[in-house]
Formats: structure tokens, C-alpha cells, sequence
């Protein structure tokens, strides 16, 4: 992550928002003070991708049995 005053943003703004489109996230600052965040946004679809850890991952049929260890450790009776 990089940190760059609000005068440096303003006048290579292109080439920042050209490292924020390949995924750099930036501070912004004023007189040394952390003001604001720039970071790409994820879009939704890029992210998910149906289909791709098919033959990757496995879930197994019992995946979501109940656990008598796991279900103290929650409620407070230890493990």
C-alpha cells in the first residue's frame, strides 16, 4: 500500500488510478494525515466463479453432523 499527499494525487492521478485498475491500494493524506483509503473495486462477478473447485474440493456428506465437542465449546460447558 502506498501513501501519497493530496497535491502528488491530483497530479498523477492518472497513473494512480492506472495501479489502483492492477489491484495497488493507496493512502491519501493531508499534512501527514491518513485522510483516505483508494482501492480497486471487486466486482461480484469476478469473484465468483461457479464450478471453480470442481474436482478441487470435496465436501463430505456429514459435513454439517452435529458435534457434541463443538457444540459445548460454544455454549460454554469447555471442550
Amino acid at each position: 500500500m502506498k501513501t501519497v499527499n493530496t497535491h502528488e494525487a491530483k497530479t498523477n492521478l492518472s497513473r494512480i488510478l492506472a495501479e489502483v485498475e492492477r489491484g495497488e491500494e493507496y493512502i491519501l493524506s493531508r499534512a501527514g494525515k491518513a485522510i483516505a483509503r483508494l482501492s480497486p473495486i471487486r466486482h461480484p462477478s469476478a469473484l465468483a466463479q461457479p464450478g471453480k473447485w470442481r474436482g478441487i474440493v470435496t465436501i463430505r456428506p456429514d459435513f454439517d453432523a452435529e458435534d457434541d465437542g463443538i457444540n459445548a465449546a460454544f455454549e460454554g460447558r469447555g471442550p
